[in-house]
């Protein structure tokens, strides 16, 4: 099975919230309500400090993929 590289997310306990899921490494959760992030993976020093020069990238790709996806439904 090929699974893409984000997912959305939605959960009733959580209605106000906009889950996108980012399946490849680094994994993770990001709320796009308040850019919240749960990292699904364990990382070293040297990963921590590359991680936190894709962290901005990586949230605006997020919010790419969540706007592209509102805009194919609604049409």
């Amino acid at each position: 099975m090929e699974i893409p590289r984000f997912l959305l997310g939605d959960n009733t306990d959580c209605p106000e919230a906009i889950f996108v899921i980012h399946t490849e490494f680094p994994r993770f959760i990001i709320n796009l309500v308040d850019d919240e992030i749960e990292w699904l993976e364990e990382f070293s020093k040297e990963d921590e400090e590359e991680l936190t020069h894709q962290t901005e990238k990586l949230i605006e790709e997020a919010s790419l993929f969540y706007d592209r996806e509102v805009e194919r439904y609604q049409a």
